[in-house]
C-alpha cells in the first residue's frame, strides 16, 4: 500500500505539506538536476572555481549538515580538501576558522537565500575580497545579491518549516558540482537514475514506518553514522527533535561505543546508517547493541543475514549507484519516522513548536528572531 499525501491526510491535516514534500523528493531531483544543467549554472560554477585547491561549506542548522556531506562527497570525488563550518564559528572565529586558507572556495547554503548568518558570513567573505558560491532554493533573495555566483533550486522550495527535499536537493546541486569538477560522468549519470529507486523506495516505506511508530513508543532517539552519513545522522536526528519535539542524538557509529551506549535500552531507539566502505565494523557496533538490549531500526543499501537478525525494522535502499551518490536516499526514514512520531504525540510537523521557516536576526528586519537556522 503507497502512502500519498492525500492518504496521509485521512485522520488529521497535521503534516500534510511536509508528507507531501517528502513524497515529492524523487520528482524534485529530476526537477532540481534538470534545470541545473539546463540554466548553465553548473557548468558556470566548475569554469568559474576549478582551480581551486580547497573549499569550505558554510551553513546553519539542516544547511551546516548539507555543508557536511557536501564536504566529504567532494573530497570523495576530486581528493580536495574540503570542510564544512558553521556560520556562527566564521562570524564569531574567523581568524580560527580561515587560518592558512588560500585559493579555496567558500559555499553558502540557505534554502531561502535569508538566513541572517550566512548572509553575514556572505559579506565578511565579500569584505576580504574571496569569491563565494551560493546555494538556495529562492530565486531574488539577498544570497543571490552577496554571493560571487548562485545556484537556485525553486524546485526544491517548500512550504512547511522542516527542510526535507530543500536538504537532499541542495546536497544533490553539490554533489553534482563535485562530480563534474572531478570528471566523474558515471557519477552524474548515476544521479540522473537516483530518482526512480527513491520512487520505489517510497512506494512502501512511508506504511512501514506509520506502523512502526504505532506499534513502538520511545523515550529518546540515537542516530548513527560514519564517514559521508555523519552527516546525514545529524540531520536524522535533527528531524526528529524539529518535527516530533523528541530528544535525538547523533554519533559516529564506532564512537557510540565510548560513553554514549549506557543510553541503550527498549526504550530508545538507535538508527544505524550502514555504508558500505566501514560495514563490518559498523555491523559490530550494532550486534553489540542488540545484545545489550537495544530497539535497532537499520538503514542499509543491502544488508546481509547478521544484519538482518539483529534489526527490529530494516530499510534496504537497493540502488545501484555509487556509495556517496546514494547519501539522499538515507533521509527518507528519518523524515518519515519524525513526521508519524510528531503525528502520533499530537504535533503538527508542518508548524514545529519554536520555529520559524527562516532565521532572521533581530536588527536585519522586521521579521521575529528564533532559535533554530535553514
Amino acid at each position: 500500500m503507497s502512502d500519498k499525501p492525500s492518504g496521509g491526510k485521512a485522520a488529521s491535516s497535521h503534516g500534510a505539506f511536509t508528507l507531501e514534500e517528502i513524497l515529492s523528493q524523487p520528482a524534485c531531483w529530476r526537477a532540481s538536476l534538470l534545470d541545473l544543467e539546463a540554466s548553465g549554472a553548473l557548468r558556470a560554477t566548475v569554469e568559474r572555481f576549478s582551480r581551486a585547491q580547497e573549499w569550505m561549506f558554510i551553513g546553519c542548522g539542516s544547511s551546516y549538515y548539507v555543508a557536511q556531506a557536501a564536504a566529504a562527497t567532494l573530497t570523495t570525488l576530486t581528493g580536495l580538501r574540503a570542510q564544512a563550518e558553521a556560520a556562527s564559528e566564521l562570524l564569531l572565529f574567523p581568524e580560527l576558522v580561515l587560518a592558512a586558507k588560500s585559493n579555496f572556495v567558500p559555499v553558502l547554503v540557505s534554502r531561502s537565500g535569508r538566513t541572517s548568518e550566512v548572509l553575514k558570513a556572505a559579506e565578511l567573505l565579500a569584505g576580504r575580497g574571496i569569491p563565494t558560491l551560493g546555494i538556495s532554493c529562492a530565486p531574488g533573495q539577498a544570497l543571490e545579491g552577496l554571493a560571487t555566483s548562485t545556484i537556485v533550486l525553486p524546485a526544491a522550495d517548500e512550504r512547511s518549516t522542516v527542510m526535507t527535499r530543500s536538504f537532499t536537493s541542495m546536497l544533490m546541486a553539490l554533489q553534482a558540482v563535485a562530480a563534474s569538477l572531478a570528471g566523474e560522468h558515471d557519477f552524474l549519470s548515476a544521479q540522473r537514475s537516483l530518482a526512480e529507486c527513491g520512487e520505489e523506495l517510497l512506494g512502501t516505506l512511508p506504511q512501514r514506518l506509520r506502523e512502526f511508530v504505532s506499534g513502538h513508543s520511545f523515550a529518546d532517539y540515537v542516530c548513527l553514522g560514519q564517514g559521508a552519513l555523519y552527516g546525514i545522522a545529524r540531520e536524522s536526528a535533527l528531524k526528529l527533535t524539529e518535527m516530533s519535539v523528541s530528544y535525538g542524538q547523533s554519533f559516529h557509529t564506532l564512537e557510540f561505543r565510548h560513553g554514549p551506549k549506557s543510553i541503550v535500552g527498549r526504550e530508545t531507539l538507535i538508527v544505524f546508517l550502514l555504508s558500505e566502505t566501514g560495514y563490518t565494523a559498523e555491523l559490530e557496533v550494532l550486534e553489540e547493541v542488540k545484545q545489550l538490549g537495544g530497539t535497532t531500526l537499520v538503514v542499509a543499501n543491502r544488508a546481509e543475514e547478521r544484519a538482518r537478525a539483529v534489526a527490529d525494522l530494516l530499510v534496504e535502499l537497493g540502488a545501484d549507484a555509487p556509495e556517496t551518490a546514494r547519501l539522499p536516499l538515507y533521509l527518507f526514514t528519518a523524515q518519515l519516522l519524525g513526521l508519524y512520531t510528531g503525528i502520533k504525540k499530537g504535533f503538527d510537523p508542518d508548524k514545529p513548536r519554536n520555529l520559524s521557516r527562516v532565521v532572521v536576526l533581530e536588527g536585519d528586519s522586521q521579521e521575529t528572531s528564533e532559535h533554530a537556522a535553514i
